[in-house]
């Protein structure tokens, strides 16, 4: 029998072209999806008699009314070892085994993304780019980050690799999270402060935190109303983490700008009110979309199918006892 594989949400169509997928045998179908499925309904339908899903990130989710509906699923492949839109216990009460892949360069690929959104805000580049194009000259006045203070909300793995870039550009460096010590700020480079501190004097925040119930809307009107006037907030880590209609606000009356890779709804909406904002960059969610890390995602998917098949599988989120 044909083993049926879905690769979802390639959006580059370059799955294919990044790993050696017939080391998987002639006895397996690979069906590639260049676009996000838009809704249970449609999953359900286009997934109907799959064996192999691979997921990229958290572009899909597969909550347990989708598992019950794809009776054929017998394994998940998910990039990346940190997921949040999967029923685990779901998936093991099917039979089906879901394993993860490493996350390859993630120390730098979110961060440089990340340096890239605070400098595109700071010197308008996504505006004069335009009006290049469209045939003008420049029409805005940037500001430098030479000597600014950089808010770092969140001081892990990847917050501390945007400390050590701050210092390049000779920034001061404040940091807050809920859990940050002394001795980690340090460590990094910067200066422990509370909240309302470093929203008040932060010329840039920068967000590198997960996605909980605690962090949900960490920043909200409050924090970005104690932000000043034309500072920058930049978000790479998750949507949710902003309240996206104060965010809204303070962008329309022209009190802050922003930088977002990252949304509360992703496939960003057609019209989403962010699509029209002023004072905002955007970017489709491309903090971890690089070639080195798209190529560890993808042959690591094609080992994990082999190991699977053999009766052996790696990398293991969660399996039943008898698959």
């Amino acid at each position: 029998m044909t083993l049926r594989v879905a690769v979802l949400d390639d959006y580059q169509n370059v799955a294919l072209g990044l790993a050696d997928w017939s080391k998987l045998g002639p006895d397996v179908a690979i069906e590639v999806f260049d676009r996000n499925l838009g809704s249970e309904d449609e999953a359900a339908k286009v997934l109907s008699g799959f064996d192999v899903v691979c997921l990229m990130r958290e572009r899909m989710a597969l909550p347990a009314s989708l598992i019950e509906r794809l009776p054929d699923l017998k394994l998940v492949n998910v990039t990346g070892a940190r997921v949040r839109v999967i029923d685990f216990d779901a998936a093991v009460a099917k039979g089906i085994t879901v394993c993860h892949t490493y996350a390859g360069d993630s120390k730098n690929a979110t961060p440089e993304m990340a340096w890239g959104l605070i400098l595109a805000s700071a010197r308008h580049l996504a505006e004069e780019h335009q009006r290049v194009r469209d045939g003008g000259w420049q029409a805005s006045i940037g500001t430098k980050l030479g000597g600014k203070t950089l808010g770092l909300v969140g001081l892990g793995k990847l917050g501390g690799r945007m400390a050590q870039i701050a210092k390049a550009f000779e920034m001061d460096v404040i940091a807050w999270s809920q859990n940050l010590t002394e001795e980690r700020a340090a460590e990094c480079g910067a200066r422990k402060v509370d909240k309302e501190t470093l929203f008040r004097n932060a010329d840039v925040v920068s967000l590198h935190l997960i996605l909980s119930d605690r962090s949900r809307q960490i920043v909200g009107r409050n924090e970005i109303g104690l932000m000043k006037k034309d500072a920058i907030l930049v978000n790479t880590s998750r949507g949710p983490l902003i309240d996206e209609a104060a965010l809204l606000d303070a962008l329309n009356a022209g009190s802050i700008r922003a930088g977002l890779d990252v949304y509360d709804i992703e496939p960003l909406p057609a019209n989403h009110p962010l699509r029209n904002a002023p004072n905002v960059t955007l970017s489709p969610h491309l903090g971890y979309v690089t070639q080195e890390t798209y190529e560890f995602f993808h042959r690591d998917i094609v080992d994990n199918i082999i190991a699977w098949r053999e009766g052996a599988p790696v990398r293991v989120l969660a399996a039943p006892e008898n698959p």
